[in-house]
């Protein structure tokens, strides 16, 4: 989580600095576009804010209301920033766009507007620099573009969709000023605003299916579960192990459950050293798994198939 707090904390430095040059250069200029982003540059700060509480919150330890701990604290608070990109940042910047449309004007002198825009890139481009090297150096040698997909942290995957937002919103904006100040047509500002709001819009809705997927209860991948099954099934007195059922709880908490049938014959003792191996095998090769269940049960015979009726 460390990797992650450092992105947070670049993400709203850079992200609350950029804010106030943009509604500086929006009240300078009149510009759509600059408000729009302004709006999306306070929104993000926002967020980051938010996801720092959610990490905070998670990070509180197990109690007796909240057996399996807190970690789910932060799936909730990252749904909670999605909801904000998309109302507040993309609604706000397309109903700014739309009344900019029906209602145009000349843009007063572009120069701040591209200066502001071109110091809001570096800062963005900074964050977005710290974030990627963070969620690499989390992932290993994993390839990157899997990983995001499949990322159970949506602190690092949430930063780096804001600031690859941010920076084609700064490019959109860029595009909607010289056209409405060098082309004299202030239309490519209000349209510029528009965009900005329908990329915050798409952005957000990614997010907000990630945060679904993992609060609703999300398995480990096919292939950690392939694995945790032949541990078990490597274990010579197990007959047959099922499939393992799992949840994250948090990004780097996992939740096991499984079922192992033991040969007939095996001892109490045996079982009880086996399932012991097991799982210390199981959290050897996958540290985030800090919860395993194993039901041991014994088949009733030795000739008996995976499908035998079960003895406890």
């Amino acid at each position: 989580m460390a990797e992650s707090k450092l992105a947070v904390f670049g993400a709203i430095a850079a992200n609350a600095a950029i804010a106030a040059m943009k509604f500086a250069g929006a009240a300078a200029t009149g510009s759509s576009a600059m408000l729009s982003e302004g709006i999306h540059s306070l929104v993000d700060t926002g967020d980051g804010v938010l996801l720092l509480v959610g990490m905070r919150l998670a990070d509180r330890p197990a109690d007796e209301r909240h057996p399996f701990g807190y970690g789910k604290e932060l799936y909730f608070w990252s749904l909670i920033v999605a909801v904000l990109i998309f109302g507040v940042g993309g609604g706000v910047s397309i109903y700014e766009g739309i009344l900019r449309l029906l209602e145009p004007h000349p843009m007063d002198d572009a120069g701040w507007s591209y200066a502001i825009l071109g110091a809001a890139a570096v800062f963005e481009g900074a964050s977005l620099a710290i974030s990627v090297q963070q969620f690499k150096k989390s992932i290993g040698a994993a390839p990157f573009w899997e990983s995001l997909r499949t990322s159970k942290d949506p602190t690092l995957s949430t930063v780096i969709a804001e600031d690859s937002a941010a920076l084609a919103g700064l490019a959109a904006a860029a595009i909607g000023i010289f056209g409405s100040h060098t082309l004299g047509m202030p239309a490519f500002d209000a349209g510029a605003s528009i965009v900005i709001g329908l990329l915050l819009c798409g952005v957000s809705t990614l997010l907000i299916v990630q945060a679904r997927r993992l609060l609703v209860g999300e398995a480990v991948d096919t292939e950690v579960a392939e694995a945790i099954r032949a541990i078990a099934q490597g274990e010579p007195s197990v007959h047959r192990a099922g499939w393992p059922l799992t949840m994250h709880l948090g990004p780097d908490d996992v939740l096991l459950a499984l079922d192992a049938e033991f040969k007939t014959g095996v001892s109490a003792e045996e079982v009880a050293r086996a399932v012991n191996r097991i799982e210390a095998a199981v959290r050897k090769r996958f540290p985030e798994i800090g919860r395993i269940y194993i039901e041991s049960r014994r088949v009733t015979a030795p000739e008996a198939g995976p499908e035998a009726t079960l003895a406890p």
